[in-house]
């Protein structure tokens, strides 16, 4: 055991969840991501990825960083270290940011909650959790506020898809934090909670974070909870749940995502790659006074000609993947105008999908393009985002 909830096997650096037993006693698969060793898959992607879309999945996201903010400043501190106004979100409200370089580039996509009146948690992904903190305690330093990277002390526990709210409110042991709450009214509050929102909860006497948030294009909530309760946790949902929740990995989640037109870092999003090529220029807080870290970048925009993010659709079941080339054509005279980030035969959809970046003159949606599949070109056609919309 090393720090709170992080295990590794002796002599290794590998980083593992405090869920780690409980994926081996299911079966799972496991691979390695950002230095943590991370389930890829339980019994099949097909299935888990149904699983989410049909009745619920439930993912184990412990890598993740949870960095907190906190003091009289911290709201001005993070207008100033973020693209967008985190000044303006309420307490038990969350919002999707980007933590910008100076040239615009995405050094990471976050999702920040307001956990009190001075107090927000910054949720960053595994691989740029120390880069994160490094920044954020770089560009507060001015202010009245603090940095604690809190993610050794925190296990994450996703529930998505369409069974999640009502397995969630029929788990015991539940209640709303404070004095003279009971089970019903948590019953009450998980279902009036708002997407993007969030609740101070108890499970069993333990305070839970419970935010109606996700990344798989389905309804759920992401729970925030001590490492060492983690697996009692994860059990109760389980034990409610029966064969509608249906433990997920990794894999699963990368096509669900996909599915959804959500951008994962290193593929859609880059320190090469500015939010507006991205789709992403809503993010970005333009109009909030001040000063923030790449804002002259990002008003001065991309370079004439910069390459922009599009959904691709394909017939068949060859799947583009990431590094394939687009081109314009399908002769050998054809432009190389792009290159797909991401890629996959849909399971929900049942016909490829990828995204990709490419030339703004071949954008539009419904223009036809080529994708060089293991040296044929696999005809494609642009496609608005996202492939699939929950309820649709």
């Amino acid at each position: 055991m090393t720090d709170a909830g992080t295990t590794t096997d002796p002599g290794t650096t590998e980083r593992r969840s405090p869920l780690d037993e409980v994926h081996r006693a299911e079966g799972a698969s496991f691979t390695d991501f950002a230095g943590w060793q991370m389930p890829v898959r339980y019994s099949s992607d097909l299935a888990e990825h149904h699983a989410v879309r049909q009745h619920a999945g439930l993912f184990d996201l412990s890598h993740m960083g949870e960095i907190v903010v906190v003091g009289r400043e911290a709201s001005d501190a993070l207008d100033y270290a973020l693209a967008g106004k985190l000044s303006a979100i309420v307490e038990g409200q969350a919002k999707y940011s980007l933590l910008l370089a100076r040239d615009g580039g995405v050094i990471d996509d976050l999702v920040v909650y307001r956990t009190g009146e001075d107090r927000y948690m910054v949720v960053a992904n595994a691989s740029n959790r120390e880069v994160v903190a490094e920044e954020l305690r770089n560009r507060t330093a001015p202010f009245e506020a603090d940095v604690f990277d809190e993610s050794d002390d925190v296990a994450l526990i996703a529930l998505q898809g369409p069974d999640a709210l009502e397995v969630l409110q029929q788990t015991e042991g539940f209640g709303i934090q404070g004095p003279g709450n009971d089970g019903d009214d948590f019953i009450a509050a998980v279902a009036a909670l708002k997407y993007y929102r969030a609740i101070a909860a108890e499970f069993e006497g333990t305070p839970v974070l419970i935010a109606r948030t996700g990344y798989t294009g389905e309804d759920g909530f992401e729970l925030y909870v001590a490492p060492d309760r983690a697996k009692r946790l994860w059990d109760a949902l389980r034990e409610t749940g029966g064969p509608r929740v249906v433990p997920c990995g990794l894999a699963s989640r990368d096509t669900l995502r996909l599915e959804a037109g959500m951008p994962l870092y290193g593929h859609e999003l880059s320190r090469d790659i500015l939010p507006v090529q991205a789709g992403l220029g809503r993010v970005v807080a333009l109009t909030k006074e001040g000063d923030f870290v790449g804002r002259e970048a990002v008003e001065e925009g991309p370079a004439d000609g910069a390459r922009v993010l599009v959904g691709l659709t394909a017939e068949g079941r060859r799947a583009p993947r990431a590094g394939y080339a687009v081109f314009d054509g399908e002769g050998e005279d054809a432009r190389e105008i792009g290159e797909v980030t991401s890629g996959a035969l849909s399971p929900t959809l049942g016909h490829p999908v990828a995204m990709a970046f490419v030339s703004p003159d071949a954008s539009e949606p419904g223009a036809k393009l080529y994708v060089d599949v293991r040296g044929t070109r696999v005809p494609a056609s642009v496609a608005a985002l996202p492939f699939y919309k929950r309820g649709s």
